[in-house]
């Protein structure tokens, strides 16, 4: 009788043959054209782009800095991400694992009594110490679709991580400068409430004295008054303001640290923002999408080799007996070949092959989307960041001529040259003209921050 290792030579030849001959039927995925624009702006030529600059040279607030980092550490949404990736990396590795041959132990032990008719007594035991291992031979390479499409999803995991990260910056830089606008908006209106109430005092004495008439003062308590019920609403707005960036960090609402707004830290008038060919790079949204089509690209991979036929090997070798003191003279081996084709389903696997074909279709058109979208996100954000300097400086002209024009309205009040009621219209010119000139400062930090943001900064590999 043969023994198991006269069966080698053969094993061996037919497994290097299948090997030789398997091949990964399908199309491969290649990137779909894009035809990108030559350039992002009409002044754009340089290949460098903010987007290549790390967020703590964009961000020098160090208050700021601080924020962003404890987001980054413990957003939760930011911890689902990790964990996703986590998650993926492990069903890739059994996807990985599914293309080699598994190995196990069998170890059975059975002991039985029979007696048939109470005068037949005879025993019936088995016992089994075998090696066994089971192999699908990936002929048509249905098992490296597989071990593709995996692949492609851990990746996406990893860039909707990065591309989660660059919103939260984003999203945490543009709450704090918001936070900081509402605090100085919230100064210019006590200053306002202070100049009102002087205003008020000295409306009072010229009705008292009989100088003007009781509309003129009812008008000064009613323009404090106004002023007044501006405070709490600014009041709350920034305690919401201050909730939502502690949500960010991962925290109970609390007081939010921070530093003042001002002129000071406006930003020089140009920033490069690289050819249009960076985007496809940097931006992880685009590079989470061609993972997703990738992925989908192996979905039909796998539909379509599921039409051909599955070869599995089984081998088991070891000892089988009837009595466990012979069970290691009793040698047993076993080699076994299933071949299963689909023959007939109804048309459920080539159903299923055009479904995959389809859902291929969309994603290749959802690729294309988030690419447009991309572009026109970038475009965007730098006409806005262009034109947020010029807003600057016309509400920075704007608030220099209407302090002019309180003042001299002041001293000709003063010297009874015009009216309470003109005064306090350059009243409320100055204040609109202050608060304006607050949210263009303001408007030209978010600028850069949706530039950064459209350019894909904000993560560092």
């Amino acid at each position: 009788m043969k023994t198991m290792k006269h069966f080698y030579p053969y094993i061996c030849t037919l497994i290097i043959i299948l090997l030789n001959g398997s091949c990964q039927l399908g199309r491969h995925y290649t990137r779909p054209q894009l035809h990108l624009p030559a350039q992002l702006d009409s002044m754009n030529i340089d290949t460098t782009s903010i987007g290549d600059y790390k967020w703590e040279e964009i961000y020098t607030d160090t208050t700021l800095q601080n924020i962003i980092r404890k987001t980054l550490e413990y957003n939760k949404d930011l911890l689902i991400a990790g964990a996703r990736i986590k998650e993926l990396a492990a069903m890739k590795r059994i996807d990985y694992a599914n293309m080699f041959p598994s190995v196990g132990l069998r170890i059975y032990g059975e002991k039985e009594q029979d007696n048939y008719g109470g005068n037949a007594s005879s025993s019936d035991n088995q016992f089994d110490l075998k090696g066994t291992t089971s192999w699908e031979l990936d002929l048509w390479g249905n098992l490296r679709w597989r071990k593709d499409k995996s692949m492609a999803e851990f990746l996406s995991s990893i860039e909707n991580q990065r591309a989660l990260q660059m919103s939260l910056i984003a999203q945490v830089a543009q709450s704090y400068y918001e936070l900081a606008a509402l605090d100085n908006e919230l100064i210019l209106v006590k200053q306002t409430v202070e100049a009102r109430g002087a205003s008020l005092n000295l409306a009072r004495i010229r009705y008292e004295g009989g100088v003007t008439s009781e509309i003129t003062f009812r008008q000064a308590q009613v323009e404090l008054a106004k002023t007044l019920t501006l405070i709490p609403d600014l009041e709350r707005r920034i305690a919401q303001k201050e909730n939502d960036i502690a949500f960010l960090t991962g925290e109970y609402p609390h007081t939010i640290r921070r530093a003042a707004l001002s002129e000071d830290e406006l930003l020089i008038s140009e920033l490069p923002v690289g050819l249009p060919s960076n985007l496809l790079e940097r931006r992880p949204d685009i590079r989470q999408a061609e993972q997703d089509l990738i992925a989908a690209n192996a979905e039909v991979g796998i539909a379509y080799t599921n039409l051909f036929p599955k070869l599995t090997l089984t081998a088991q070798l070891g000892a089988e007996s009837e009595e466990l003191n012979e069970l290691l003279k009793s040698p047993y081996h076993l080699l076994s070949g299933t071949l299963l084709q689909p023959i007939f389903a109804m048309g459920k696997n080539r159903a299923l092959l055009k479904a995959k074909k389809a859902a291929y279709e969309q994603a290749v058109y959802a690729y294309e989307k988030n690419v447009l979208n991309a572009f026109k996100e970038t475009r965007n954000a730098i006409v806005e960041f262009n034109k947020a300097k010029e807003i600057y400086e016309t509400n920075l002209r704007l608030e220099q001529a209407s302090k002019s024009a309180l003042e001299l309205a002041e001293f000709q009040y003063i010297n009874k040259a015009i009216s309470h009621m003109e005064l306090l219209d350059a009243q409320r010119s100055y204040l609109d003209a202050q608060i304006s000139l607050n949210n263009a400062i303001r408007d030209r930090q978010l600028s850069l921050v949706n530039l950064y943001k459209a350019l894909g900064g904000g993560w560092q590999k």
